[in-house]
């Protein structure tokens, strides 16, 4: 096929390959020897520059210099010579100095009348490309003067096989780098033109398995990618008239299914717990009233205390109904929160001096040791309701030394509320039942003081509402329930 692709990524590698090893070919040819010269150059000025600081510093004649000077001249086949301003030569690497004062000087004075290239001058050297007209090759030669008046010679090869092996190589690793991070850049953007296609039908075959049918292909008709995304576009065409109706049909019956089923469990639940709530006290009206009307005692003590145990139980009535009311808001989510800032130690207070008729009748002692305001963000009147909640319960079921202990405590930007009452641990695997509607750790007790089961199921719909966590903890002495608010200071 013209619009193979296969012909196409076949040509477009081929002229990549051949391109990179053309343009490698060029860069070597013509920029390598400049290159080569440019670094030796740059050797020779490394090392006069060390040779200068060292003899400034008076460290010239040391022997630790002398060593590391030496290893440098060696693995840079640098020769190197330093005169005095009166001719005597103070160090050279050469054991025959005079010979090689003498082939410096035949360099020096010999290139000013050959092509001598001057590769740089300053004020404290010049470098050149000299020609050794007896040894018939070329050196790069650093004449210069050192800070404290003498003067230094260096010389190097240009011809050394090795090091321009080595020079090559490592000048050929750097054009190689750039070639390759070219050619992958022009790579790149050429194959992704290519690519772009079989990506798209990667994506809406992925789309399809999720029985996702919007996406098409957009077909030119060009190539074998071109005629496959057209029958793909056919395939899905198909499958989404055939699916998309049962799809529907199914998921709704799936939704119908599981309404039916919760609204069933929660009629159910909720009409067992409610009758089972409701019928004591309706008894209890019901016999103590027949008892009014039947005069089984005449006397006024008698009638009142009836009337007594009868308004009891329709107040107990009442705050299950309200109680009820308030936690179906909560959870369908009627219930609008409301979050402000204020002082949860302020707010504590308040609600310890409300109960305290409460724990004087019960012989319990309270402590609360926080005094400095501590700011949260949350609804205040619920909040209100979850330490209520949790303050009645530890009074109720405070037992051995009848003690209540509230905590606050802040880590980061959690505040905790904490209160502890000493007493009977909840059984384990009792614990995670605590939170449900109805539910009563001990009936009998619950049932002594008016409880009906609701009003933890309150405190997990409010906290659930703010979106923060609470808890209760086990100890051998008692009992902690915990809150948590948001105590970020703005």
């Amino acid at each position: 096929m013209k619009h193979s692709i296969t012909r196409k990524i076949t040509t477009i590698m081929i002229a990549i390959v051949a391109g990179t090893v053309l343009l490698c070919w060029f860069i070597n040819t013509t920029l390598l020897e400049d290159y080569y010269i440019s670094y030796k150059k740059d050797i020779l000025i490394d090392t006069f520059k060390t040779v200068d600081e060292a003899y400034a510093n008076g460290n010239g004649n040391t022997e630790d210099f002398e060593i590391e000077l030496e290893k440098q001249c060696a693995n840079s086949n640098i020769t190197l010579m330093v005169i005095s301003s009166d001719g005597t030569i103070i160090q050279s690497n050469v054991s025959n100095k005079d010979m090689l004062l003498e082939q410096f000087l035949d360099i020096m004075f010999s290139a000013k009348s050959q092509d001598a290239v001057i590769v740089e001058n300053t004020k404290d050297y010049l470098v050149e490309k000299t020609p050794d007209t007896r040894l018939k090759s070329d050196y790069l030669v650093l004449c210069g003067t050192l800070q404290n008046g003498n003067q230094i010679l260096l010389r190097t090869a240009l011809e050394s096989i090795k090091e321009s092996v080595q020079i090559a190589n490592r000048f050929l690793a750097y054009v190689g780098i750039l070639s390759v991070i070219v050619c992958a850049v022009i790579l790149y953007f050429v194959t992704r033109k290519i690519t772009n296609p079989i990506l798209q039908l990667a994506e809406i075959s992925k789309r399809m398995t999720n029985l996702d049918f919007d996406a098409k292909f957009e077909s030119k008709g060009e190539n074998e990618i071109d005629f496959l995304g057209e029958h793909m576009n056919q395939m899905s065409e198909t499958l989404e008239h055939t699916i998309s109706e049962l799809k529907s049909a199914n998921n709704q019956l799936k939704i119908d299914i599981e309404k039916k089923e919760q609204i069933d469990e929660m009629r159910k639940e909720f009409i067992s717990n409610v009758s089972h709530e409701l019928k004591t006290p309706i008894a209890l009206i019901q016999g103590y009233a027949e008892g009014l009307q039947e005069c089984i005692n005449d006397d006024a003590e008698s009638r009142e205390f009836y009337c007594d145990v009868i308004m009891d139980e329709a107040d107990k009535m009442n705050r299950m109904v309200k109680n009820l009311l308030t936690l179906n808001q909560l959870e369908s989510g009627n219930e609008q929160v409301v979050f402000e800032r204020f002082d949860i130690v302020e707010l504590i207070q308040g609600v310890i001096n409300a109960t305290a008729i409460l724990r004087e009748q019960e012989g319990i002692t309270l402590t609360f040791e926080q005094k400095e305001p501590m700011y949260v963000w949350a609804d205040e009147f619920k909040t209100e309701q979850v330490l209520t909640n949790y303050i009645s319960n530890a009074i109720h079921y405070a037992a051995n030394e009848k003690r209540i202990n509230i905590t606050v405590t802040k880590k980061d930007d959690i505040v905790r509320i904490g209160v502890f009452n000493s007493g009977n641990p909840i059984p384990e695997p009792e614990v995670e039942h605590i939170w449900e509607k109805f539910y009563k750790v001990d009936k009998a007790r619950t049932r002594e003081y008016g409880g009906n089961g609701i009003g933890l199921s309150i405190v997990k719909a409010i906290m659930d509402s703010f979106h923060r966590e609470c808890g209760v903890n086990n100890y051998e002495n008692g009992v902690e329930f915990w809150f948590e608010l948001d105590g970020k200071s703005s």
